[in-house]
């Protein structure tokens, strides 16, 4: 400790921290790198990873091989491989917090994804996770259901149903042993935070005392309104202004050692162990958030960086994140003041470590990926119901589809449905839905409806879980809310318009079976549907009237290109397509040829020669581990930054 005066730290510091913003290893100065430095110090090490989604058994192919130093390869992925990884980075050290900044479950790999994302909470119960930051995505069903069955094992639905599945010791789920943290998601008109907003961890120091390590959690600014985690009642309030108060809090309650786990993120090169041009929301935040945060660790970009950044009194912090799906370990090596408590920053490291798959897989963990890959394909393959008619996205010239029209009928069967036994955001009693409009084909994205469902040659076949569920949705609720019949018409007007080309497309909505309308093929764009011509029930639109309209949240907020609808009032959530559309089925008992018709053009209605081109439904995802999946790939490859 007496080896370093403070003149030395600081020049080090100055030089050092530089250069890991611009693209060397993190290490706060030269000195941090020398053990003989740290003698005397309470070292603590802080392991983490980001955005694992559920991948356990390995990373998507896209996300598996990742780029370090050099142009460096690495085959990475698996939670199996993670536990050795973590075995290994444990080793020897007496202090050691495992977390993560958001966006562990709501799991895009099918076990996960289909078993209420138990799986995945077994799996980080094994590797021992501390605690965790809640992502977006961890507010996908309800906050609810985040606290009372991912936390605390509070049986869904009631016990006996079909989500409390035996994990790999044949147990019942009991809920995570670790918690969820935020200090900035809040609920009701009290804004309350859903969450506690921060935690104290303790460590030992040499005279017998216990030094506090503080962990301020932050939510995704917005979260309530991005599409998966649609959520009414819900508001996610200022990041900077947020950990500026925890940090504040914790600093009045003795704590010397702060850090920052935040959902939010950045991009900062291609190399996951360093950092060049830094950008995006979690380094604005950085920049500016208080010195008294001595570490910032991000997520829900799924980058991957390491640096350095000074904070606004230009002492060195690090700022990283720990790429997606199980691709990396992130560890921070801090060292406090064994009477303060302090972090020395000037001694501070950290690393991205890859999770290659060239180690031995734990057998503990290798044993959960099994079971619930074999859980998973025996619950897909059970029978549902059965269907005696064929469902087809193939648009017909007026841009109607049979399984169009059956995914409309179901969205507003699911409006009327009771809503997730978890779900406490607001419901007030807006009357009954009054129709529902589903995207088939449209302009940004993928539609909700994936793939046929074909009947085959007999007169009745059995649907299995899996077929229901990979034929529609993508993890996104559907959503009730009240329009004007003006919104309703521009929306179906919206369905025409001019590309980047300047060909005049058309992306068609599905309506539900209690709707019958027609457009005029020949009239110019914006005044192709008279509102007289739109019957809902035997009535017809009215622009002046107020209309309880069910789509996804997709379609709602704009995420699908039809803008109309963005003023909607009083929303309402629903439970999220892939189970709703599962249980629609099952209630039916057997699918049945719906009405068609329900859409015409006038005059040349049987004409394929419409003046507008038709866009074409996506094509089918079968090679996809989810139809989420798929729409993550799709986004990417629209050079659109998913909301991950």
């Amino acid at each position: 400790m007496s080896g370093l005066g403070r003149r030395g730290f600081l020049t080090g510091a100055g030089i050092l921290g530089w250069r890991a913003a611009t693209g060397t290893a993190a290490a706060a100065t030269r000195a941090a790198l020398d053990a003989v430095s740290a003698a005397g110090y309470v070292e603590v090490q802080l392991l983490h990873i980001t955005d694992l989604h559920g991948y356990l058994g390995a990373a998507p192919a896209r996300d598996s091989v990742i780029t370090g130093a050099g142009g460096a390869k690495y085959t990475v992925g698996g939670v199996a491989y993670m536990a050795t990884h973590l075995k290994r980075l444990r080793a020897g050290r007496e202090h050691s917090f495992f977390f993560a900044p958001g966006d562990l479950f709501s799991g895009w790999e099918f076990p996960a994804f289909t078993l209420s994302d138990e799986p995945t909470i077994e799996a980080l119960n094994r590797l021992g996770l501390d605690f965790a930051t809640a992502g977006n995505h961890e507010f996908d069903r309800t906050p609810g259901f985040l606290v009372q069955h991912m936390e605390q094992g509070v049986p869904y639905e009631g016990a006996g149903l079909t989500n409390s599945f035996p994990d790999s010791r044949g147990q019942v789920f009991h809920g995570a042993d670790f918690r969820y943290y935020s200090a900035n998601a809040v609920s009701g008109p009290a804004g309350a935070t859903v969450l506690p907003p921060y935690n104290i961890e303790w460590v030992p120091a040499p005279d017998g005392r216990q030094l506090p390590i503080g962990f301020i959690h932050l939510t995704a600014l917005g979260s309530e309104g991005f599409p998966n985690s649609f959520q009414p009642g819900l508001t996610t309030l200022d990041e900077l202004s947020a950990a500026n108060r925890c940090a504040a809090e914790l600093k009045a309650r003795g704590v010397r050692a702060i850090v920052l786990s935040m959902h939010d993120g950045a991009t900062a090169g291609t190399d996951f162990d360093s950092g060049s041009d830094p950008s995006g929301p979690a380094y604005e935040l950085a920049l500016r958030v208080s010195p008294d945060i001595d570490a910032i660790v991000t997520g829900h970009w799924h980058s991957a960086f390491n640096m350095m950044l000074p904070d606004p009194a230009g002492r060195p912090r690090p700022f990283v994140e720990a790429g997606c799906h199980g691709q990396l370990v992130g560890e921070i090596n801090l060292r406090l003041d064994p009477v303060t408590g302090a972090v020395v920053r000037e001694l501070t490291t950290s690393a991205n470590h890859p999770n290659t798959r060239d180690v031995t897989p734990d057998p503990e963990l290798r044993e959960v990926v099994d079971h619930w890959q074999g859980y998973a394909a025996r619950n897909a393959a059970r029978t549902i119901g059965r269907q005696r008619a064929s469902f087809r996205r193939a648009l017909s010239p007026a841009g109607e589809s049979t399984m169009g029209n059956l995914v409309a009928d179901w969205a507003l069967w699911a409006a009327g449905q009771a809503p997730d036994s978890f779900d406490t955001s607001p419901r007030a009693d807006h009357g009954p839905t009054d129709l529902a409009l589903i995207a088939l084909a449209p302009r940004i994205g993928r539609s909700v409806v994936n793939t046929d469902l074909l009947l085959g040659s007999a007169a009745e076949a059995p649907v299995s879980f899996e077929r229901a569920w990979r034929a529609v949705g993508y993890g996104n609720p559907l959503v009730s809310a009240t329009v004007s019949g003006r919104q309703l018409h521009d929306a179906l007007e919206q369905q025409w318009a001019l590309d980047a080309r300047g060909l005049l497309t058309y992306a068609p909505l599905a309506v539900s079976g209690n709707v019958r309308y027609s457009f005029d093929p020949a009239g110019p764009v914006g005044d192709r549907v008279a509102p007289a011509d739109v019957l809902i029930g035997s009535a017809a639109l009215r622009p002046d009237g107020a209309y309880r309209l069910v789509t996804t949240s997709y379609t709602f907020t704009g995420q699908d290109g039809y803008p109309a609808l963005g003023g909607f009032r009083d929303p309402v959530r629903h439970r999220r397509d892939m189970e709703s559309f599962v249980a629609y089925v099952a209630e039916l008992g057997t699918l049945r040829a719906v009405s068609t018709g329900r859409v015409t053009a006038k005059g040349t209605a049987a004409s394929p020669g419409l003046p507008a081109q038709l866009i074409a439904p996506s094509e089918p995802v079968p090679s996809l581990p989810t139809p989420v999946a798929a729409a993550e790939e799709a986004a990417r490859d629209t050079g659109r930054r998913p909301v991950c």
